[in-house]
């Protein structure tokens, strides 16, 4: 009998002061994942540039976790400009990530939400390290992307009225 896979899920949402378009473009350079990954896991995209963002695209990063380096494949699997995008897990740390991003209007700021149901292998022993680490360590994860998300989009809704381009720090 197959094992049973136990899933777990991460939701949040965000608004932003910032147009659809303007947050979807964003999100569409995965080199902006550098700028949202804190910098103790040493996110780097190991793809070559330039990265053209659309269904099939395929992604290589390396991270490290705890100390472990760690390889990771993922695959736009659905690409709907302005709207979503779901990236999935096809090599890594993972027995299943599936990563969706939305993109709603909402007045003349953006509703962006990120759901991520994942699971992790090895059974009572990835279940066990959920427990203890990897459910703590992914919303620590989440929160700093929100606070770094959220300095961007004030920065680039300030530029906008000031009429100066916003970077990514």
């Amino acid at each position: 009998m197959p094992e049973q896979r136990q899933s777990y899920f991460l939701v949040r949402r965000q608004r932003l002061p910032l147009p659809v378009a303007d947050v979807f473009s964003f999100f569409s350079d995965p080199h902006n994942l550098d700028h949202l990954t804190p910098s103790y896991m040493h996110f780097r995209i190991e793809t070559p540039s330039p990265i053209a963002m659309a269904a099939g695209t395929r992604i290589q990063y390396t991270i490290r976790w705890h100390g472990f380096p760690m390889r990771w494949l993922t695959e736009i699997i659905e690409w709907k400009p302005g709207r979503r995008f779901v990236d999935l897990q096809i090599r890594g740390p993972y027995r299943l990530w599936h990563h969706t991003h939305t993109f709603e209007p909402d007045g003349d700021g953006t509703i962006m939400e990120d759901v991520v149901e994942y699971a992790l292998p090895l059974g009572p022993i990835g279940r066990l390290a959920h427990a203890l680490a990897v459910r703590r360590d992914l919303q620590r994860i989440f929160d700093y992307r929100a606070e770094r998300i959220a300095d961007w989009a004030e920065r680039s809704a300030a530029a906008v009225t000031t009429g100066e381009a916003a970077a990514v720090r």
